[in-house]
């Protein structure tokens, strides 16, 4: 079994680039779903969640990710103190993922944030997606974020060159669908020979 991580900045599309991995074969995981999945209502992550920080962040009984995003995104002790808690619980629900795929198996890990988390996952390969500022920044306009979400966002993430720094393949995107589906095609073909010569 390979286990890749498929990390880039936010409007980079590594989304897109998953969905074409998938499509090839991989067995592809969402960190960001599976961050969603531990703070259910009922689980270990949600008790523990609102035991931090209060009933002020539930919306019908729910966690209201909004609500919690501006008291974390505000304040590093109180998102050091979320990360203590959902960071565990998000490897474990990976873990549980991988035990329960076929031996041969190429997964992958799409984590947004793989360089800020200094995650203590241990990945086979590295792939990250980078795309030039402005077009990132074009196509989350189109999603519907202001200007100064935008800039907010792009500046609490890592840079393209740190990703890059750490990364084994580098997937440029800024040219057509098909372009992009050539260079995943590619690592793809890379990816199964590494995987049979595990």
């Amino acid at each position: 079994m390979l286990i890749v991580a498929l990390t880039g900045g936010i409007g980079s599309g590594k989304s897109t680039v998953g969905e074409i991995f998938a499509n090839l074969g991989a067995l592809v995981v969402d960190s960001d779903q599976l961050a969603r999945d531990v703070l259910v209502r009922g689980s270990e992550g949600f008790d523990q969640v609102v035991a931090e920080f209060g009933d002020e962040i539930l919306k019908n009984g729910d966690i209201d990710r909004a609500s919690l995003g501006e008291i974390v995104f505000n304040d590093r002790e109180k998102l050091a103190k979320l990360e203590s808690i959902t960071h565990p619980l998000i490897r474990k629900a990976f873990k549980n993922f991988v035990d329960q795929a076929p031996a041969d198996s190429i997964v992958i890990n799409q984590i947004p944030l793989l360089v800020e988390s200094k995650s203590n996952y241990t990945f086979d390969a590295v792939i990250t997606v980078s795309a030039p500022i402005e077009i990132r920044k074009q196509r989350l306009a189109i999603r519907g974020l202001s200007e100064a979400e935008i800039d907010r966002r792009i500046a609490a993430q890592a840079s393209d060159s740190e990703r890059e720094a750490i990364s084994d393949f580098i997937i440029q995107n800024a040219g057509s669908s098909d372009e992009l589906s050539s260079a995943v095609e590619k690592i793809w073909s890379k990816l199964q020979i590494l995987n049979k010569g595990k």
